[in-house]
């Protein structure tokens, strides 16, 4: 039996929160403002409107926010009931569970002035989510799963659980080798540079490599195949195909025959995507020849992408994605601290809060990356597992889809990243235990 949702007006914010309770829950919600069809319906009733209507219903009065079409600041404090909610109103659930969705989902607060990171990024610091105390933990899900309870209690019926927790292992290729592939000037600057800086290790390593003696330190390619195979795991790779070396591209030359080989395979066997630049969020017209670039070298029409350093703004660089055929896009996360950026763990189409529609594109939110715990929060190798075991477990308490960022440097045998290869294996193993 379908649910009814009264209010007193539809609005595409409302539709889409709406919609995607409804996928969220594999179970239909309808909306209406006919209040005598609302009134006479049999059905779990949801009203959502500035007054009470009818005993038994579940209340919500809502927040100004799903009916306007401006984009503002919005006072929006958390407090605790139950769980940390803001936008708090009367009501059976204490708060406006649609609108606190819209909020994070649209990412709202990314669109109203805001300091940037070192990077240019929008920065964490800025968040609801930091400030509130709820970066670490995917509260829409929470929230979602205690509604299902109250849900469950009006109607008997009312699906459990229909999803279940489910791990996706990412990686970004930003560098595919160490020492190899290289080509003549950037192998002879490295000696060069790693010898000025006494780093003999280092000289003896890349030497070793060259000569064929050792394998490259990055090339985790087998051991994962391996791991994935194992473990019934099918991950998503992300190549850069940067034509130029720049400060933050340092990928392989998308003309080396070695590395388009090494796409080709993973092609062959998983999920790929493209993993723009840092030179193409300053120049647009560098991504579609970077699209076209790997769709070449595959022959296939690669629809998946992730930016490089998690470089994007809204809405810009989602609305470029999605005129050059994206449609799924794994960058919902910080470049500078783990987390849950949308507060979700679950995907979700994408807001275009400006045009005030719904897209096509399917966001997939992660909320760990081994670059973060390494650079940014200076973590060892075991407190980085710890941290990951975390958003394992608040994951799977929820049924939601568990996406972390891993780059084969962190899983190779540079010394610098030692013992970070054995904790991702101890993580996976306790994952897919």
């Amino acid at each position: 039996m379908l649910l009814i949702i009264y209010s007193h007006s539809i609005t595409p914010r409302l539709q889409y929160v709406i919609d995607f309770i409804s996928a969220y829950y594999n179970h239909a919600f309808i909306l209406t403002v006919n209040r005598e069809k609302y009134l006479a319906s049999e059905s779990t009733k949801i009203n959502y409107s500035h007054e009470s209507l009818s005993e038994g219903e579940i209340y919500i009065h809502p927040h100004s926010l799903l009916f306007e079409t401006s984009i503002r600041p919005i006072q929006s404090e958390c407090s605790v009931h139950n769980n940390i909610v803001f936008f708090k109103t009367e009501g059976s659930l204490g708060f406006d569970l649609f609108a606190a969705i819209f909020f994070l989902l649209s990412r709202y607060e990314e669109y109203l002035p805001n300091e940037k990171d070192m990077y240019g990024r929008y920065d964490y610091k800025n968040s609801l989510a930091y400030k509130g105390g709820f970066l670490h933990q995917p509260l829409i899900n929470i929230w979602l799963e205690d509604f299902r309870n109250v849900l469950k209690q009006k109607k008997a019926s009312f699906p459990t659980h229909q999803s279940s927790f489910t791990c996706i292992p990412t990686y970004d290729i930003d560098i595919a080798w160490s020492y190899l592939n290289k080509g003549k000037k950037r192998t002879i600057g490295g000696f060069f540079r790693d010898a000025l800086k006494g780093q003999w290790w280092y000289v003896k390593k890349r030497w070793q490599v060259l000569r064929k003696k050792e394998q490259d330190p990055f090339d985790t390619y087998e051991w994962l195949n391996e791991l994935h195979k194992e473990k019934g795991l099918r991950p998503v790779y992300f190549f850069p195909l940067a034509d130029k070396v720049a400060k933050y591209d340092k990928n392989t030359a998308p003309q080396n025959k070695n590395y388009q080989n090494l796409i080709r395979q993973h092609a062959a066997k998983y999920k790929i995507g493209l993993h723009p630049s840092w030179q193409s969020g300053d120049k647009p017209d560098l991504l579609r020849k970077e699209l076209n670039a790997i769709n070449n070298i595959t022959q296939q029409t690669i629809t998946l992408s992730r930016q490089h350093f998690i470089r994007f703004t809204l809405p810009g660089t989602y609305r470029r994605l999605i005129d050059l055929g994206i449609k799924e896009e794994y960058s919902m996360g910080y470049g500078s601290s783990n987390g849950f950026r949308a507060s979700i763990a679950s995907p979700f189409y994408w807001y275009d809060l400006e045009r005030e529609e719904k897209t096509s594109l399917l966001i997939h939110p992660f909320c760990y990356m081994d670059a973060n715990a390494f650079f940014e929060q200076k973590l060892s190798p075991q407190a980085a597992l710890e941290e990951a075991m975390h958003y394992y477990n608040v994951v799977k308490k929820v049924n939601g889809q568990l996406i972390i960022i891993s780059h084969t440097p962190f899983l190779g045998t540079d010394k610098l990243f030692a013992g970070w290869k054995e904790v991702y294996e101890q993580l996976i193993g306790t994952i897919t235990a």
